[in-house]
C-alpha cells in the first residue's frame, strides 16, 4: 500500500501539493525519521486518544511524547487515555495498525496538535502503512489543520 485510500482522497480533494515518499520498513515513528533520513521533530506521530467525549488525534513531533494533563487542563478533555489496538484497527481499516495518518478529517476525527510544527517548514506523517510518508509543505498542513486546537501538548523524550 502506497497511500490509505481515505487519505488519499481527502488529501486530493482539498487540493493541496503532497508527495509520497518511500521508506524501509519501520515500526515507530522515531524509526520512521532514521530509516527516511528525516528529522524526528519533522515527522508529524498521530496518537489515538479517547475520553468521555469521544476520540482525539493528538499530533505531536516523533521525538516527542503526549502530555495527558496539559490536554485535559487546556482543552477540559476528561479521562483521557490512549485508545486500543482493536479501536485504532476499526477506525483507521485502511491502515496498518501503528501507521495512523496524522489528518483526522480524513477519518472524521477531532485533532489537536502540537505548537511545535509551527517552525516545521516540511511536515512528514505516515501514509497509512509502515514504507511510506506523505511529505507536505507547514502551510498545506496547517491549511488541513484548519481550525483545530493547539498548544504546547507535548515534551521531548
Amino acid at each position: 500500500m502506497a497511500i490509505a485510500i481515505k487519505l488519499k482522497q481527502y488529501l486530493d480533494n482539498e487540493r493541496v501539493d503532497y508527495e509520497v515518499i518511500q521508506h524501509p520498513y519501520a515500526d515507530t515513528s522515531m524509526k520512521v525519521a532514521q530509516n527516511a533520513h528525516i528529522s524526528g521533530e519533522n515527522i508529524a506521530k498521530a496518537v489515538l486518544l479517547h475520553d468521555d467525549d469521544g476520540y482525539v488525534l493528538a499530533i505531536v513531533p516523533a521525538t516527542h511524547k503526549v502530555r495527558l494533563g496539559k490536554l485535559h487542563k487546556k482543552f477540559k478533555r476528561h479521562n483521557l487515555a490512549l485508545a486500543d489496538e482493536s479501536d485504532i484497527d476499526e477506525l483507521f481499516d485502511d491502515c496498518s495498525i501503528g501507521a495512523i495518518p496524522a489528518l483526522g478529517k480524513a477519518y472524521n476525527m477531532d485533532v489537536i496538535y502540537d505548537d511545535t510544527f509551527n517552525k516545521r517548514n516540511d511536515i512528514y506523517f505516515e501514509a497509512g502503512d509502515h514504507t511510506s510518508l506523505v511529505h507536505m509543505s507547514k502551510a498545506d498542513f496547517r491549511k488541513l489543520l484548519d481550525e483545530a486546537p493547539h498548544g504546547k501538548i507535548s515534551r521531548h523524550m
